[in-house]
């Protein structure tokens, strides 16, 4: 059984909005950042399950950067770079959550 488009934008949401109320602790704590980088895959593999148009859609050419954010994530754990953590958190998951926010018609 498939899910609706809107199904999984609302899953990856929670995910993404978990993700950044995680960022508002201690980002050197282990922890925490395990807990950050756990949410974001999690909801970077829920996208996944988007029609490839849609996604495409929604995120374009960033699309290949979120899954090898995911692919490192999930794969390299061990050497998930804090930095690149903290400047995603930052920059692109406030982008991210507006794109499928704007989708799904919420504020």
């Amino acid at each position: 059984m498939s899910r609706e488009p809107d199904e999984i934008l609302r899953d990856a949401l929670a995910h993404f909005q978990t993700t950044q109320a995680y960022a508002e602790h201690d980002l050197d704590e282990q922890l925490v950042i395990d807990a950050v980088c756990m949410r974001l895959s999690a909801g970077i593999e829920v996208l996944a399950a988007l029609d490839p148009d849609v996604r495409d859609q929604l995120f374009g050419t960033d699309w290949p950067l979120m899954w090898g954010i995911r692919n490192r994530i999930a794969h390299g754990y061990l050497l998930v770079d804090t930095a690149i953590v903290r400047q995603t958190l930052d920059q692109d998951i406030p982008k991210i959550i507006d794109r499928i926010r704007g989708r799904l018609g919420s504020p």
